[in-house]
């Protein structure tokens, strides 16, 4: 493995253990020419997997892009990073598992949409308003009564005689 500090091509494994969920395998290494100490990931790869865009564009399944548009949207959430390497893991083996090595871009969205909906209420927004192409607070509002997280669920008790404009509770 070529060493991230100094290029060297030959570097020394010192530890390997797999990661909690058994879907990897973290390496600690160590470049005997400068020293510089790295952490590697080996994963199992079933097949190649090429994603076709809205474009018409083929282009090669990027997992380190799925976490880091996951990441993004739950950027600043309460949520753990290992829930979402656990997400990602079995998202890549669903795509894995379909048996189909060319994959519409739209399966992928699909799928994370309904992972972060389980996940996080907020990341799951975030997500679907890059993911669905928002616009204006129109497609936010449109998408949120839709998805049922209208302001309905304040019933009675969000209603007050003090709110000018509102009529009183009954």
């Amino acid at each position: 493995m070529r060493c991230p500090f100094c290029g060297e091509l030959e570097s020394q494994v010192k530890d390997s253990r797999p990661s909690e969920d058994g879907a990897s395998i973290r390496r600690r290494r160590l470049c005997p020419e400068c020293g510089g100490r790295f952490t590697t990931f080996e994963r199992v790869q079933l097949r190649e997997l090429t994603i076709l865009k809205r474009s018409g564009r083929r282009a090669p399944f990027d997992r380190e892009k799925l976490v880091r548009s996951i990441s993004i949207a739950a950027r600043k959430r309460p949520v753990d990073p290992d829930r979402v390497e656990r997400m990602v893991n079995a998202i890549v083996r669903q795509l894995e598992s379909m048996g189909e090595t060319e994959l519409a871009s739209h399966v992928v969205g699909e799928m994370v949409m309904k992972a972060l909906k389980a996940l996080d209420d907020v990341a799951y927004v975030r997500y679907a308003s890059v993911y669905r192409d928002f616009r204006q607070t129109e497609d936010f509002a449109s998408f949120l009564s839709q998805e049922g997280f209208g302001d309905e669920s304040l019933g009675d008790e969000g209603a007050s005689e003090d709110v000018p404009g509102r009529e009183p509770a009954t």
